[in-house]
């Protein structure tokens, strides 16, 4: 391999179960330039991408980048310091708590960089993106083109060798995919050995590389600079070229998209008819004031900038969000948060992905069928309808999340239109859709507006789909700045095109609000959806280097196997997650204070107050000394007595008696004449622990009866076997001489809680990471397994241990059950239990794939070994085979003695060490064992 290659691919196949996702791929793609890769969905573009990036494991074939096999781990580790990989979707690698300037601190912190450097890259990156108004404002609350900025700026912040960019300005108004590029040619400016390659959907951002690869069935199907590929295709534009290259079969499938003629409805009433609609969240104003009228059938089209309230305008007119000023009506009755009746007429399409993943394409069409209240004999046809006109009958018994993002488009709008209603609202409906399935959605748009006459109110970032409107709205910071027909909109303002007219108008409206412009007020409060910060014309210079240093290439950065400061970055970013995190912080102390109090005051195996009856049948001075034994006893609670066998039956089987004495007549005969006895004790042995505590209490009264009774006649000299024969029986304990479950509850209640709680937070830590896919910066990072794992459990064992300190305090001052023994046998057996069970939670965490299953697996089981095998009920000494393996093979078996025995025997290290060092053990083991299964590349 050369120089003149950045990457080098051969004989690549990867397939995700019987679908190829790559096939027999041969591809060189040139190093220090603009490489793009275009194609349909499906085609294997993102896969690509992350074989090159390392983040996906090779199944077969060759990959090579940066002089190296991206098979060798040595190469590969290198090779995560000199990679910059910014995975496809709206800001899908950052955090949503964290502000736009702690995300990018992140990963400046995740290679090294000392504070200096990184305040200095952060200022500079935010300046060129137009993101330093908002270094403040929480990634979650961002429009997705700022998103994207952000995560442009965390990809840029190591100036690497190679910048892989999957589909990064899908979703983005023009004007920013402007800057967007503009700041990607000012980095290659300054340094012109970086190479670039990036996946698109755009044919105009395709257009400006210096060269392209269009993909088809995971194969080539052109490559070569655009001009070169426009003269194969003999084609003026890349998105016919690119149509023009597909395989015969597929092209045929192609129609070009004809907007026929709209016929005027005769219903004049507006669709949608909105009056200074105005939306505060506080003091920021998301929509300032908006007012327009869109008639019936007719296709309207919404463009604005990134965050300037187009979102929150549709959900108002859709009701998903209350009007704070103004109104909005449908089909001319007012719409409102709470009318349900409205709802029913307006079918909505979100942007992001909003059905259920868990669900099959038909089974999210049926469920849905189902909360639209459609007919039951009309919802089969219905359904099959659906599935044929929008080509989802080949996946209809296929789950969302393992179909393209067209295919999932299209089951979006079949949700939408399955109620048939009037009105479609869609929100960037063919956000990162390849040109083959936006044309083959708009055909189905336009079917539905002139065939149907359904009303379409639509956003969209696309300038040839809003050519496809018969009328568009331009949007800026929340205001709308004009309303017209597009050739209108663009003679009026005298441009080329329809993207320059709308950047002409995002200019004008910047320039008049730099005039206006009050003090900047914080941002740290501003909702969920903003305004997006004022576009610049073009992106602001950035720092050219020394001629000297432009023609080298950055020094490779080895990556050591272990560096703190990447555990640290870890550890930092959770921390700061979870304590902007209201939740989960709520769930770690207010959980365990909650459970200990409900444990400790409702769970007790001390049985008092039994209520019992007596059935005396002899009715004598003996008879009924015997009963005044149970009357005068605290255990028991007397009730009227028993007159007949029936009754008896009937009042134990109803619950009303625990236990009945049954004294048959003759008793006191027999002990007169000192001959035993017989008489009967009825115990409720429905509940079997119970039923034995009873059965102690029971013993224990007879006993102390007979031995008054022996004294009382025989004097202390009473032969042996008086009455009792040769028995003998005395009971005595020696811890807990109160003999209260308190004693025992609360030293246990601590074990529980202290593997429930860190272990299932320390789950989630990592879960959420792959569900949200922010797991993508563990993979595409120096940062280690052993990093990785060691960062995110720094938090929660700290919350682990804040948790106990406040337990043994409860137990202290609410429970009156102090600390006996060591306190601090007691503690460092604490920190080393914590440490094994948040290694358990991220080992359950390898092979679960959602924060559900996790929670629960995890809660599952670590609670079962350690009620029923870890002393809690039995002492683990007494179990025998797998019950006594299972008790212990899990630590809550060697914590239990630790806090039982410090709490209630004054144990210390002397009499703990080995338990604390089994738990020491099983916190190496556990952590080792997650290192193992989990996986830094994706298979």
């Amino acid at each position: 391999m050369t120089n003149d290659f950045v990457a080098r691919i051969e004989r690549v196949t990867h397939r995700y179960g019987k679908t190829f996702a790559l096939n027999d791929l041969t591809l060189d793609i040139p190093a220090q330039c603009m490489a793009g890769l275009i194609g349909p969905d499906g085609v294997g573009k993102s896969t690509l991408l992350a074989l090159i990036a390392g983040v996906r494991k090779i199944q077969s074939g060759k990959v090579m980048a940066l002089n190296g096999d991206m098979a060798d781990e040595h190469h590969r580790r290198a090779s995560y310091a000199r990679i910059a990989y910014m995975p496809q979707g709206l800001g899908r690698n950052l955090y949503p708590t964290l502000s736009v300037f702690d995300n990018i601190d992140f990963f400046g912190r995740l290679f090294g960089q000392g504070a200096a450097e990184r305040h200095a890259r952060i200022d500079e990156l935010l300046k060129a993106t137009g993101l330093d108004p908002f270094p403040d404002r929480p990634c979650g609350k961002l429009s997705g083109g700022m998103k994207q900025k952000v995560s442009l700026c965390c990809s840029l912040m190591h100036d690497p060798d190679l910048l892989i960019l999957d589909e990064p300005t899908t979703g983005v108004d023009p004007l920013s995919r402007r800057q967007f590029w503009e700041l990607i040619d000012s980095i290659r400016a300054r340094r012109p050995l970086m190479s670039v390659i990036v996946a698109t959907a755009y044919m105009d951002e395709a257009s400006r590389f210096d060269w392209l690869a269009g993909m088809d069935d995971g194969k080539v199907i052109a490559q070569g600079a655009p001009k070169d590929i426009l003269a194969e295709a003999k084609k003026t534009t890349l998105d016919d070229a690119f149509i023009a290259l597909l395989p015969p079969e597929k092209r045929g499938q192609h129609q070009d998209v004809i907007v026929r003629p709209r016929t005027e409805s005769e219903d004049k009433t507006p669709a949608i008819e909105s009056e200074g609609l105005t939306r505060r969240f506080g003091d920021f104003v998301a929509v300032d004031h908006v007012s327009f009228r869109i008639g019936r059938g007719e296709i309207f089209g919404f463009l604005g900038s990134n965050g300037c309230g187009k979102t929150t305008t549709m959900k108002m007119m859709t009701g998903l969000l209350p009007v704070t000023e103004g109104s909005a009506k449908l089909f001319g009755k007012p719409m409102a948060a709470d009318d349900m009746e409205a709802r029913q007429n307006v079918g909505y399409m979100s942007q992001a992905f909003s059905l259920y993943s868990e669900l099959t394409v038909r089974q999210n069409l049926e469920l849905h069928a189902h909360l639209y209240h459609l007919p039951p004999n009309e919802i089969e046809s219905r359904i099959k309808e659906l599935l044929d006109r929008y080509d989802l009958k080949a996946v209809a018994d296929a789950k969302p999340e393992s179909l393209p993002l067209g295919v999932k488009q299209r089951l979006q709008l079949a949700v939408a239109v399955l109620h048939r209603p009037p009105m479609l609202i869609l929100d960037e409906p063919t956000s990162g859709v390849d040109p083959v399935a936006r044309d083959q959605f708009w055909r189905t748009l336009i079917d539905l507006s002139r065939e149907d006459g359904v009303t379409i109110f639509l956003s969209t970032h696309f300038m040839n789909e809003a050519e496809r409107c018969d009328r568009i709205s331009l949007m800026h910071q929340g205001r709308v700045l004009a309303v017209g027909a597009p050739k209108d909109l663009v003679k009026e303002r005298g441009s080329a095109t329809l993207e320059d007219a709308f950047i002409s108008y995002l200019e004008e409206a910047a320039a008049a609000g730099e005039k206006k412009k009050a003090p900047a007020t914080s941002q740290a409060s501003v909702p969920a959806v903003e305004q997006s910060p004022a576009p610049q014309a073009s992106v602001p210079a950035v720092e050219q280097p020394p001629a000297a240093q432009e023609a080298k290439p950055a020094p490779s950065r080895a990556s050591r196997r272990f560096d703190p400061r990447r555990l640290w970055a870890y550890a930092r970013r959770e921390t700061m997650e979870l304590l902007r995190d209201p939740i989960r912080l709520s769930f770690a102390f207010l959980g365990p204070v909650i459970l200990m109090l409900a444990c400790g005051y409702g769970i007790t195996f001390d049985v008092e107050n039994l209520k019992y009856a007596a059935f005396d049948q002899d009715r004598t001075p003996e008879s009924r000394r015997l009963l005044e034994s149970f009357s005068g006893s605290r255990y028991f609670s007397e009730q009227p007595p028993i007159s007949s066998t029936e009754e008896m039956e009937r009042r134990m089987q109803s619950g009303e008696l625990a236990v009945v004495v049954e004294i048959p007549s003759g008793f006191g005969r027999d002990l007169e004449n000192l001959h035993p006895p017989e008489f009967g004790i009825w115990i409720d042995g429905a509940m079997p622990f119970r039923g034995e505590t009873i059965k102690g209490y029971v013993n224990g009264l007879l006993l102390r009866y007979v031995q008054d009774l022996v004294l009382e006649r025989f004097g202390p000299n009473a032969p042996a076997n008086a009455y009792l024969g040769n028995l003998n029986l005395e009971n005595r304990f020696r811890y807990n001489q109160a003999f209260k479950s308190v004693f025992a509850m609360v030293p246990t209640v601590i074990v529980m809680m202290l593997i429930m709680i860190p272990a299932i937070m320390a789950t989630i830590a990592v879960v959420r990471e792959v569900e949200t896919g922010s797991i993508a910066n563990f993979r595409s990072t120096p940062i280690s397994k052993f990093e990785f794992l060691s960062g995110k459990q720094f938090p929660y064992v700290v919350v682990g241990m804040l948790t106990f300190v406040l337990l043994v305090l409860l137990a202290f001052f609410v429970f009156h059950v102090p600390v006996k023994g060591s306190f601090a046998a007691l503690a460092l057996g604490a920190l080393l239990y914590v440490f094994s069970t948040c290694g358990f939670g991220q080992l359950v965490s390898t092979f679960t794939k959602t924060q559900v299953a996790a929670v629960f697996a995890t809660t599952v089981i670590s609670i079962i070994p350690t009620v029923n095998f870890s002393g809690l009920l039995v002492p683990v000494s007494s179990l025998t085979g797998a019950g006594r393996a299972i008790g212990l093979g899990f630590p809550a078996a060697w914590f239990q003695p630790i806090s039982v025995g410090t709490f209630t025997k004054s144990l210390g290290f002397s009499d703990l060490w080995f338990n604390a060092l089994m738990l020491a053990v099983f916190a190496v083991g556990y952590l080792a064992a997650a290192h193992i299964v989990l996986r830094k590349q994706e298979s």
